[in-house]
């Protein structure tokens, strides 16, 4: 599903050389649900831009459902952003002046589904999340958990192979965040493939498998999870 061998990412400015990834390696396997974890600087982020084709790695190899994603332009980057990835971010990403119905469909109409699709495919992954009798709702009038199960449905209604999930609990509290993750739980079961970065230790261990991220390379002391990486 998601393979990176000895991929490295190197930010540069006239002075100064940041290696954010130095050969980071890890496979994630279709249907798993993997957490990320490491503390603040580690390269979470830059993995997660990564594997997400938001950024280019500075060396090594990425294949994505098989394919190797170097070298490919910008359209086609995007092309297979959209096809294959849902996005779900900490702070929700919802457009305030639209309502629920309009939020979950705007990545809908770039991908040109036509409307009969569009409605199909919103009232599916709005009842999937529980919203179905807020499709009218604008974000203001939700809780943050369900703002979440928003930009859930947002991320699921294009059927994407997988979701990247960046701290999609940080901004809610105990109750709210165990909600959420009783739904990805859910999402995961049906069959999707997850990677979600956290810095919730019990929420880490929620998920099948956890990566620990530490200066750039994949390392934790668990025997089975060092030896899951070093096969990656």
């Amino acid at each position: 599903m998601l393979r990176m061998q000895d991929v490295s990412k190197i930010y540069r400015t006239d002075t100064v050389e940041t290696h954010a990834l130095r050969q980071f390696s890890l496979q994630v396997n279709e249907g798993e649900f993997v957490s990320v974890t490491g503390p603040s600087g580690s390269g979470k982020t830059t993995f997660l831009n990564i594997a997400g084709l938001l950024e280019e790695a500075s060396g090594g190899i990425y294949e994505l459902d098989g394919r190797d994603v170097a070298g490919l332009n910008d359209s086609e980057r995007s092309r297979l952003r959209n096809e294959k990835i849902g996005f779900i971010f900490q702070s929700f990403n919802l457009i305030p002046e639209l309502d629920v119905f309009d939020n979950v469909d705007v990545p809908l109409r770039y991908r040109g589904f036509d409307a009969a699709e569009r409605r199909q495919r919103i009232e599916r992954v709005l009842d999937i999340v529980g919203l179905a009798s807020r499709s009218k709702h604008l974000p203001s009038q939700l809780s943050g958990g369900q703002q979440q199960r928003v930009a859930i449905a947002r991320a699921l209604a294009g059927d994407p192979r997988f979701l990247l999930a960046d701290e999609p609990t940080g901004n809610l509290d105990s109750q709210m965040a165990d909600s959420v993750m009783e739904l990805l739980t859910e999402i995961n079961g049906a069959g999707t493939t997850i990677i979600m970065v956290t810095h919730e230790p019990s929420l880490a261990e929620r998920a099948q498998r956890n990566i620990h991220v530490r200066d750039g390379q994949v390392f934790d002391g668990e025997p089975e999870i060092h030896l899951a990486a070093q096969t990656a």
